[in-house]
């Protein structure tokens, strides 16, 4: 049940640490999340300049072609309500750990020469990407408090910056290292590796901490002090109607990303632009995304609630899919800048919604996995679904009619997820 913040009951708790644990220096901590956070679309994006070559390699269908980017997103759903029984069992840095490794170990698998081991690969990444998605925003609530939300921006940010930066490198990497697709994706392995080194002395140092925790509550077993109640999960969360309309905001924001990742380039084509200058506007709208991403968690931050600036992400996204729709090749530098503004801005508002509304790092872990579950499984059927509107109605104007109208129920969903209050 949703409550005003000065409504809010006063728990006290069994834990003898401080909410923030101060696990190593700032600086090591802030180094390990930016690193952790490159990895979390990187090997998404760099697939996308491959997925023609892939096909070519293993003879794929265009529908099956199509499921390389679609099953990584399919898994984050599926991964997403997993994730909160891990930290609590196990630990949130131990968990960041394991999913990086892991991470890394699905991108190697994802380039050997199987077409099983390739959709594996797939799978694999998408739970990993999930576990991350869903660990990250509750660490960063619990150790900057104060300034959950920037960090978040910071965070998201980070994200977009390591899909960038794949989606160009991609190609590029082919040509250096001369091995074809499987060397360029399996590279990506690497950067897993380097943000496991950085994040490990965040375990170690968990680890020290809760060895001394337990002296410390030995030595003082004897004592007498008031009971106290430990802190609990939220209850009847997805029954909260708050929590299913952060989960719809980013559910619909997340489709409306994905459906033009994968179609925008196509659509500015079919309407007879060239090809080259179609990637250009893409590859510009996602730089513009890292500015989005990054300002719109400020915002969020520094205002009582987040309605007013909910709404505007759905209206820039409103007016950048219209501009799509009526004059496609004349206004796509114009469209690129104001979805790029609208998409990055939506992530990081999803993900700020998600510290914003909570009161602790395990309520952000929860919520973070209800709304991840619903969120990337709602977005799974974006680009399956524009492309099978296409080819039934031979042409964009439908699919993107039906994106205008999922723009409205965005708007709906924001409006009642940036109110001031928490779960």
């Amino acid at each position: 049940m949703a409550v005003t913040r000065a409504q809010q009951p006063v728990v006290t708790t069994a834990v003898p640490l401080p909410v923030r644990s101060r696990l190593a220096h700032p600086a090591l901590l802030l180094t390990g999340i930016l690193l952790v956070a490159l990895n979390m679309r990187a090997c998404l994006a760099a697939v996308s300049p491959m997925v023609g070559e892939i096909q070519r390699s293993f003879g794929l269908s265009a529908t099956a072609s199509g499921l390389i980017t679609t099953v990584p997103v399919l898994f984050q759903g599926v991964g997403a309500p997993l994730t909160p029984r891990l930290t609590r069992r196990f630990g949130t840095e131990r968990v960041v750990l394991g999913a990086v490794l892991v991470l890394g170990a699905g991108v190697l698998l994802r380039v050997l020469p199987s077409v099983a081991a390739l959709y594996a690969g797939c799978v694999v990444i998408g739970v990993a990407i999930a576990v991350l998605n869903v660990s990250m925003p509750g660490l960063v609530k619990r150790e900057f408090p104060d300034r959950a939300a920037a960090m978040t921006g910071v965070y998201s940010t980070t994200m977009l910056v390591g899909a960038t930066m794949a989606a160009g490198l991609s190609v590029p990497l082919e040509h250096a290292l001369g091995g074809g697709w499987e060397a360029s994706l399996g590279a990506w392995s690497l950067l897993a590796l380097v943000a496991a080194v950085a994040w490990l002395p965040q375990v170690l140092r968990a680890r020290a901490a809760r060895d001394g925790a337990g002296v410390v509550s030995a030595a003082a077993s004897g004592a007498t002090s008031p009971p106290v109640a430990p802190v609990r999960p939220i209850q009847g969360i997805w029954r909260s109607p708050l929590a299913w309309q952060i989960s719809l905001f980013m559910g619909i924001s997340s489709l409306l990303v994905y459906t033009l990742v994968a179609w925008m380039p196509t659509i500015l084509a079919d309407h007879g632009m060239d090809r080259g200058e179609a990637g250009l506007v893409f590859a510009f709208s996602n730089l513009v995304q890292v500015a989005g991403a990054f300002l719109v968690p400020l915002f969020a931050g520094r205002m009582t609630n987040q309605r007013a600036l909910a709404v505007s992400m759905a209206l820039l996204n409103a007016v950048g899919i219209a501009v799509l729709l009526i004059a496609p090749v004349p206004g796509a530098w114009v469209a690129a800048v104001i979805l790029g503004v609208a998409q990055g801005g939506s992530l990081g508002l999803g993900l700020a919604f998600i510290v914003l509304r909570t009161d602790s790092a395990a309520g952000a872990a929860q919520l973070g996995g209800m709304s991840q579950a619903v969120g990337y499984l709602v977005a799974a059927a974006g680009p399956v679904g524009a492309g099978a509107l296409r080819q039934a109605t031979g042409g964009w104007t439908t699919p993107l009619v039906l994106m205008l109208v999922l723009v409205s129920v965005v708007a709906v969903a924001g409006w009642g997820a940036g109110r001031d209050r928490t779960l």
